[in-house]
């Protein structure tokens, strides 16, 4: 099947065409700004333009930087506020046409990696973290997904995590690789007293350059780079979307 996947995130919406029999991309992926402010108005705007783009009218698949419950916002940490309650699949579907479903983004990246990633066949507790703007975590215990994690919002060294060690806080601070690891495996020790997985998969923005801090990083969990990289939030987007 073919379904339009969007990954919304705090820098950058990406979309294509997912084949999701095989899990792979069909068309060059398409990338914009993610707008500032990123209300909803403006988001819905992109997401039309997406739709025209790619001269799409069949089923969307969308993964959004937030506590996804039934389709409705529930918090609001890296875009603007006035997304909280708001229904997110009614919003899309009203302004391209097109039936929509969404899901938190790291649940889809989650569920990418588990179809077609680094946690096929995996049949233990498998934590994914995607490291972007934000931190974004999914839980999957013997390949089923536990909704909505939001461990990128536990405290850490008297901060909220994903403002120690997010993508966008290395960049801000200009942390060299091996500084950023050493936070980044701080938070890795600190989630397996609490949660003890067998896999733990990096995915997100920063597993692209993954060959720059992998050394640096060590758990009790089997640590695995994310095989699909920064596409499996467009493709767990398109599957979520075809199985519900």
């Amino acid at each position: 099947m073919e379904i339009l996947g969007i990954d919304i995130g705090g820098t950058g919406i990406k979309g294509a065409i997912v084949n999701t029999k095989k899990g792979i991309l069909l068309t060059e992926r398409y990338r914009v700004l993610t707008p500032n402010p990123a209300t909803p108005e403006a988001i819905s705007k992109i997401i039309y333009d997406f739709t025209k783009h790619f001269q799409w009218e069949g089923p969307i698949g969308c993964g959004f930087p937030s506590v996804v419950q039934k389709n409705i916002v529930k918090t609001a940490t890296n875009i603007d506020k006035s997304w909280v309650n708001i229904n997110l699949s009614e919003l899309i579907s009203s302004v391209t046409k097109c039936k929509t479903k969404v899901i938190n983004d790291a649940d889809a990246a989650g569920i990418a990696e588990m179809k077609f990633g680094s946690g096929k066949g995996n049949k233990g507790v498998v934590l994914i973290i995607t490291v972007g703007t934000g931190i974004g975590t999914a839980i999957f215990v013997n390949g089923k997904l536990v909704p909505n994690i939001e461990l990128g919002q536990i405290i850490l060294n008297k901060e909220i995590a994903e403002k120690y060690i997010s993508g966008k806080i290395k960049k801000d601070q200009n942390l060299s690789w091996k500084k950023w690891a050493f936070r980044f495996n701080e938070y890795i020790e600190y989630i397996e007293k609490l949660i003890y997985p067998d896999m733990i998969i990096i995915g997100g923005g920063l597993s692209k350059k993954s060959d720059n801090f992998i050394e640096y990083i060590s758990a009790n969990a089997k640590v695995e780079i994310a095989k699909l990289k920064n596409n499996a939030g467009i493709i767990g987007a398109a599957l979520f979307a075809e199985n519900k």
